[in-house]
C-alpha cells in the first residue's frame, strides 16, 4: 500500500505540471502583440509574392534607343591638295613671320632671309594694335592644350608676324614701307593661299598617281622646312595651298565599292572633329584596286597639313528608333472614318456616338462610348475592336450620316511595358534588315525613346502582367 502511494504521488507529479506548462507556451505563442503582427504581415506579403512570380509572365525587356540601322563605315582617306613647295632666291638664314596653317594674302609677309641673323629691332605699335595681340595672347593661353605643344611654335611665327604686319602697315601710312628688317630681306607671298612649313612628297601628286603602296602609313614621312643653319638658294622654304578644291581618296573592297556605285554625292564626317560635309564621289580603278575619291569645295583649311584622315561615310541617314524584329507583333483594329471622332464627357476624352435601341431611325437613343486610339491617320481611327460588337452604328457629329462597325485593319507595334503590364504600341516602319528596323520618332500614340517593350512579342498576348528577367 505504501508503494502504490508513493508510485501515484510520483505521476501525480509528473503529469499535471506538464499540462500546465503546455497550456501556457500555447497561451503565451497565440497572444497578439506587435511582433505577432509584424511576421503575419511579413508572412502573407511573401505568400502573394511567390504566388504572383509563378502566375506572371516572365520576359526579357528591350529599352528603345535612337540611332541609324547599322552604324556607317569608317575609313582612313589621303588627302590631296592643290599645293606647290616653294624655294628661296638666295641663301642665308630664315625667320618666319606666318602662322602655319592659316591663310595668306600675296602681300603677306612669310619670312625674311639675310647673310647674318636677325637683329633685334624695336617695333613701334599703337595702343590699339597692342590691344590686339594681347587680344591673340589671351585666346593662345586659354585654348592651349599641352599634348599639342608644337601649336605653341605656330602661335610664336604667328605673333611674330603680326607685330611686324602693324609696324609695316604704319611705316607704309608715314609714305616709307620697308623691304627688310634687322638686316634681313623681307619675302612676300607670291599668291593667295594656306602656308605650310614641311613638305612630304605629294605635293605635285594626283588622284591617278596614287598606287596602294601610297597608302602605307607606317613609310609616310614628312619633312619640316624649318631650319636654324643657313639655306642654300634653290631649298625649299614653305608649301602654299592655292584652291579650295581638294580630293581624299579612300581605298575599297569590291563590296564597298558596289555598294557606292549609284551615289555621286556623298555625306562625309571627319572623326577628328566631328564636322559633316558633303562631296562629289566618283570610283576609280587602277591595277586591280579600287577607290572613291571624294571632291571637296570648302573645308581644306580645317585639315590642311594632314595628309591621312580619318572618316566616316553617312551612308545610312535613315534614322529613328531601333527596334528589334523580335518585338513586332501584328494587331487587328477597327477602322473608323475620323469625321466620327468627337470629344465628350467632363474629361474632354476622345470617343464615338454609339448608337443604341432597337431602331435605326428616329427615335434611337445615342450614348458616347470613350475609346482608346491606338492610331488614327487623314482617313481612319483605329480602335480596339473590344470597343464596339461587330455591327453597331456610330453616329456622325452634328450629323444624321451613320457607319457600321465592321472594317478592321492590322497594324504593326510592340507591347510596352512600363507599367508592368503589356499595352500595345503603333509603329511606323521606315526601313529594316534582318535582325532590327528603324520606326518614325515623335508619332502620337507610339513610341519613345527609353521606353522598355518586350523583346520576344510571342511571349505574352496584350494586358498580361510581366516580370522582366
Amino acid at each position: 500500500m505504501i508503494k502504490e502511494s508513493s508510485q501515484l504521488s510520483s505521476n501525480k507529479q509528473i503529469k499535471f505540471p506538464k499540462r500546465k506548462i503546455l497550456w501556457k507556451d500555447l497561451k503565451r505563442i497565440l497572444t497578439l502583440n506587435i511582433g505577432t503582427i509584424l511576421f503575419g504581415i511579413l508572412f502573407l506579403y511573401m505568400v502573394i509574392s511567390i504566388v504572383l512570380y509563378f502566375t506572371t509572365v516572365h520576359v526579357t525587356s528591350y529599352q528603345v534607343v535612337a540611332g541609324p540601322l547599322a552604324k556607317n563605315e569608317t575609313y582612313t582617306g589621303l588627302a590631296l591638295y592643290q599645293e606647290q613647295i616653294i624655294t628661296a632666291d638666295a641663301g642665308g638664314y630664315l625667320n618666319y613671320y606666318a602662322r602655319e596653317g592659316g591663310k595668306v594674302s600675296a602681300s603677306s609677309i612669310i619670312y625674311s632671309l639675310g647673310e647674318q641673323q636677325i637683329e633685334q629691332t624695336a617695333h613701334p605699335l599703337s595702343e590699339e594694335d597692342l590691344s590686339m595681340l594681347r587680344a591673340q595672347m589671351s585666346a593662345f593661353s586659354y585654348g592651349f592644350d599641352p599634348n599639342d605643344f608644337n601649336s605653341t611654335y605656330n602661335f610664336k611665327y604667328g605673333l611674330g608676324g603680326s607685330i611686324l604686319q602693324y609696324s609695316m602697315d604704319s611705316q607704309e601710312d608715314q609714305g616709307t614701307p620697308s623691304v627688310t628688317l634687322g638686316g634681313q630681306t623681307l619675302v612676300r607671298a607670291r599668291q593667295n593661299g594656306i602656308v605650310l612649313y614641311s613638305k612630304d612628297g605629294y605635293e605635285e601628286t594626283t588622284a591617278e598617281d596614287l598606287t596602294a603602296a601610297s597608302f602605307d602609313r607606317e613609310q609616310y614621312h614628312r619633312e619640316s622646312l624649318k631650319k636654324k643653319e643657313p639655306i642654300q638658294a634653290g631649298d625649299a622654304v614653305y608649301t602654299l595651298i592655292t584652291g579650295e578644291t581638294w580630293d581624299l581618296v579612300i581605298p575599297l573592297s569590291d563590296k564597298q565599292a558596289s555598294g557606292l556605285a549609284d551615289k555621286t554625292y556623298i555625306k562625309v564626317r571627319f572623326l577628328k572633329d566631328n564636322v559633316a560635309q558633303n562631296g562629289d564621289l566618283a570610283i576609280m580603278e587602277k591595277e586591280g584596286k579600287k577607290y572613291g575619291v571624294i571632291t571637296f569645295s570648302s573645308g581644306l583649311i580645317r585639315y590642311a597639313g594632314e595628309r591621312f584622315i580619318d572618316i566616316e561615310l553617312v551612308t545610312n541617314v535613315q534614322n529613328g528608333l531601333k527596334i528589334p524584329l523580335t518585338s513586332v507583333v501584328n494587331k487587328d483594329f477597327y477602322t473608323i472614318p475620323t469625321e466620327y471622332k468627337t470629344v465628350g464627357g467632363d474629361t474632354g476624352e476622345a470617343g464615338f456616338l454609339l448608337e443604341k435601341g432597337k431602331k435605326k431611325g428616329e427615335g434611337a437613343s445615342k450614348e458616347f462610348v470613350s475609346t482608346i486610339l491606338y492610331a488614327e491617320d487623314e482617313d481612319f481611327c483605329y480602335v480596339d475592336v473590344s470597343a464596339f460588337p461587330e455591327g453597331s452604328i456610330l453616329l456622325k457629329p452634328d450629323s444624321n450620316d451613320r457607319y457600321v462597325v465592321e472594317d478592321t485593319e492590322a497594324l504593326e507595334g510592340v507591347y510596352c511595358i512600363n507599367k508592368g503590364y503589356a499595352v500595345f504600341r503603333f509603329i511606323n516602319i521606315l526601313d529594316q534588315n534582318e535582325e532590327f528596323c528603324i520606326v518614325a520618332e515623335n508619332t502620337e500614340y507610339g513610341l519613345a525613346q527609353y521606353d522598355h517593350i518586350i523583346l520576344d512579342a510571342s511571349q505574352v498576348k496584350e494586358e498580361d502582367i510581366v516580370t522582366v528577367q
